[in-house]
């Protein structure tokens, strides 16, 4: 099991927003759907290592860019086959 966190933004804008500042940086980060145990609804988040969190915290807060919730989550593997 990995544990990743997720930032999530109020709307796709802010979403695309958040990658262009990221990228900028030598954090390592994925662009995803919102997991489904955060919210139903359509969405993007950004996903990356724990490690890199309060990093990207910091940059997305200089950069005035809008987050609208954080979360760590515990991610399983694959299911094992029958």
């Amino acid at each position: 099991m990995s544990v990743f966190c997720f930032f999530t933004f109020p709307n796709r804008y802010l979403s695309l927003r958040a990658e262009r500042v990221i990228s900028e940086t030598n954090c390592s980060f994925t662009m995803v759907p919102v997991p489904r145990v955060l919210s139903t609804s359509c969405g993007i988040a950004l996903r990356c290592a724990c490690e890199d969190a309060k990093i990207i915290r910091d940059r997305l807060r200089a950069k005035k860019v809008i987050y609208e919730s954080f979360h760590r989550i515990e991610e399983k593997g694959p299911r094992p086959q029958p």
